[in-house]
Parts: structure tokens; C-alpha cells; sequence
């Protein structure tokens, strides 16, 4: 069995020690001990790092990955897998349509974006929701609701 302190682990793999650390906190990795102040891994965390690494590209949370690892060794779940499948190929054809928006204005020859028709169908979709902008981020407790399209953005002014 090969040790590596962290920082040999962070080179590897590409993951900043403090990340390391913080997945060791929440159980997605193992150190099998110190030496000093330096935690030591098993050379297999590199795989599992690569694992976790994938998993996040992929858009999977934490606890998702998490799950994979219950018994210590990647149990990966085929239907899980499908459904995220699926999530990618509704974000990827809300992002293709965005991208081919985003062309057309442009390139359009209309006076404004505003008297174009295909940005203004553009501008519905956003407005409403239709992007994913108003469902995601903002609708979590606690965080600031943006203000509706085209809504000016007030400032606060010191009196």
C-alpha cells in the first residue's frame, strides 16, 4: 500500500487540499493517517477523487455521490444515471436555444433588439420562466429574488 500526503494528492488529482478536506469531512474520502501535520492517503483515493471529480462534472451533488460510495466501494445506480441523462439533455437544449438567440440578435438587422421578433420570443421565454431562471437559485429560502425582466434595478441611496 503506497501513502501520499496531501499535498501529492492535490498535485494528482487536481483537487485543492482545502476541497480535500472539506470531502473528508463529509465522508466522500478517507485518510488512513498524519505524518506531522500532513494527512496521509491511500494511492487508491486518486480513483475515487477521479470518481467524485466525474460525478460533479456531471452536475451530481455531494450527497448523490455520496450515496455511491455507502459500502466503501462505488456502487453506481443505472437509473440514477438515466435521469441525470435526461436533466442533460433538457439543459443542453435550453442552452442550444439560448446560444442560437444570442447569434440571431447578433446578427439581426432589425432597428432594436426590441422590434425583432425572434429576441422578443426570446424575452417571453425568459420572462416566463421557461429558461429556468426564475425556478432555480432564487427560489431557495433565503436567497434575493431577482427583479422581473425588464424591471429596473433599484439602488439604495444613502439619505
Amino acid at each position: 500500500m503506497r501513502e501520499l500526503d496531501i499535498a501529492e494528492v492535490a498535485s494528482r488529482s487536481g483537487v485543492p487540499a482545502s476541497a480535500l478536506r472539506f470531502y473528508e469531512d463529509q465522508g466522500l474520502i478517507r485518510s488512513i493517517g498524519r505524518r506531522g501535520l500532513r494527512r496521509q492517503f491511500d494511492a487508491n483515493v486518486l480513483e475515487r477523487l477521479a470518481l467524485i471529480t466525474l460525478g460533479r462534472a456531471a452536475g451530481f451533488s455531494l450527497e448523490e455521490i455520496a450515496r455511491i460510495f455507502t459500502d466503501g466501494r462505488p456502487r453506481i445506480d443505472r437509473t440514477l444515471l438515466a435521469a441525470k441523462a435526461l436533466e442533460l439533455d433538457a439543459t443542453i437544449r435550453k442552452l442550444s436555444a439560448m446560444r442560437d438567440g444570442l447569434r440571431h440578435a447578433a446578427a439581426c438587422t432589425a432597428p432594436s433588439h426590441m422590434e425583432c421578433p425572434t429576441f422578443r420570443k426570446l424575452l417571453g421565454a425568459a420572462a416566463s420562466g421557461a429558461l429556468g431562471t426564475r425556478s432555480g437559485r432564487a427560489a431557495h429560502a433565503g436567497s434575493k429574488a431577482m427583479p422581473p425582466t425588464g424591471a429596473p434595478l433599484r439602488r439604495k441611496t444613502k439619505s
